[in-house]
């Protein structure tokens, strides 16, 4: 399943480690598949990543707001894991505010936004943690994690960039600036 689209002008620094399609849950008849594109900055651990997912949900009922609030608890439940796999831990909500987008066509996005502390040399460093789930014809997901302190406002502007950016892969045309896989 092809993931969402990603501004490439907005992936200065940025590294595609990961292209991955799943299914993330599966119950009877229905089923969600997921493609997702996973980035990281080449910097010490713990690295900054960025990722983007577009989810296909079987059968296709269409985004409605019952299956929005729970597209939004299962991406906070999956992302919560990923950041545990990823060693960050002592995981707090924060904040949860809407965002808006750059594409017209997409609803507002819910972002929530974790802090954490992820181990690395024997220190516990202070991570923030972003997701942001919308509807745009379909349901995409984006967020990211960086450590945060000095140095690292930046990479919180870059990567709310990079969601706001974020669109189907069908919106896109070849002349907009827009990273798409084949």
């Amino acid at each position: 399943m092809e993931p969402p689209a990603v501004p490439s002008d907005r992936l200065d620094g940025w590294t595609l480690v990961a292209e991955t399609t799943e299914r993330p849950f599966e119950a009877g008849p229905v089923s969600v598949t997921a493609g997702t594109t996973r980035y990281e900055r080449e910097t010490a651990p713990p690295r900054p990543f960025f990722f983007a997912s577009r989810l296909r949900i079987t059968p296709d009922a269409g985004p409605n707001p019952a299956l929005t609030r729970l597209v939004e608890s299962r991406a906070r439940e999956g992302f919560r894991d990923r950041l545990a796999d990823r060693e960050i831990t002592d995981l707090a909500r924060r904040d949860e505010r809407h965002l808006d987008l750059d594409d017209p066509g997409a609803s507002r996005a819910t972002l929530t936004v974790f802090h954490g502390r992820c181990a690395v040399d024997g220190q516990r460093v202070p991570v923030e943690a972003l997701l942001a789930v919308w509807e745009a014809g379909e349901y995409l997901l984006a967020g990211g994690a960086y450590p945060t302190g000095d140095g690292f406002e930046a990479t919180r502007q870059d990567v709310l960039a990079l969601v706001r950016g974020v669109r189907p892969p069908d919106a896109a045309d070849g002349d907009d600036g827009v990273e798409r896989s084949e």
